[in-house]
């Protein structure tokens, strides 16, 4: 797949990997990008003809409608807008769990949802789901954030099987630790967003359907499927690290 005059549609492109998706498609030769955000603040800035912005909260089943009606020629769709509430899911707020499971997973799957029609009826259609490695194994400090994710890539893997007979390629990603603001409260190892936007965009070209744009993000897809227990204790000794003073 070439993204040479693609019309692409991207959530969650105030900053981070959005962003830098954004700013990479646009030296693919791309004829449209509609750029979503809660705040479209910053991608005004990029003051490219072919960026057009959206306001959009993905928890807003009317925003959804009106974007998918603004976006109808789209034949790339990127749903990349996230939460991540840093709470345990058995002692932290019940509140902060739910707002993660709306927006990752509810809000992810009404996007979905409202754009099928747009790309069964655009030729040569992708829908690529950000997801994460968090899918993969529980951390108890964001647990929720966690199971969130785990719902998002079961569903992104039900789409992947059911939208084939459609023609239309589904792509299920999933980063490791990267140097955005959602992941500043992390002290480990980070990709930067440029290279991972990068690799993102590479492993759609590449039809890659399990895209891991990212060194750490590898290395646990490769040992959930070798042999996923071992991302229990990899996730233990993890939270013994935190729990040290």
């Amino acid at each position: 797949m070439d993204f040479q005059d693609k019309i692409v549609f991207i959530s969650g492109t105030s900053r981070g990997i959005g962003k830098a998706l954004v700013e990479d498609l646009l030296h693919r030769n791309v004829q449209k990008i509609y750029a979503a955000a809660r705040d479209t603040t910053t991608i005004q800035s990029l003051n490219d003809l072919r960026v057009v912005p959206i306001a959009l909260d993905i928890t807003d089943d009317n925003q959804i409608k009106n974007a998918a009606s603004i976006a109808h020629d789209t034949n790339v769709l990127i749903n990349n807008a996230g939460a991540l509430n840093f709470v345990n899911a058995l002692t932290g707020p019940l509140g902060d769990i739910r707002h993660d499971m709306e927006v990752n997973y509810f809000g992810t799957l009404n996007m979905m949802r409202h754009f099928l029609p747009v790309l069964q009826k655009n030729k040569d259609s992708v829908l690529a789901n950000v997801v994460s490695v968090a899918a993969f194994v529980n951390f108890p400090f964001h647990g929720g954030y966690c199971a969130s994710k785990a719902a998002l890539f079961s569903i992104t893997q039900g789409a992947m099987i059911e939208m084939a007979s459609k023609g239309i390629k589904v792509h299920n990603i999933n980063p490791g630790p990267i140097d955005t603001d959602m992941g500043k409260n992390l002290d480990i190892e980070k990709t930067s967003a440029e290279k991972t936007a990068k690799a993102i965009l590479d492993g759609i070209e590449a039809e890659e359907l399990y895209i891991s744009p990212d060194p750490v993000g590898a290395e646990m897809f490769k040992n959930w499927t070798q042999n996923f227990r071992s991302l229990e204790q990899v996730a233990a000794d993890f939270m013994k690290g935190l729990n040290q003073p």
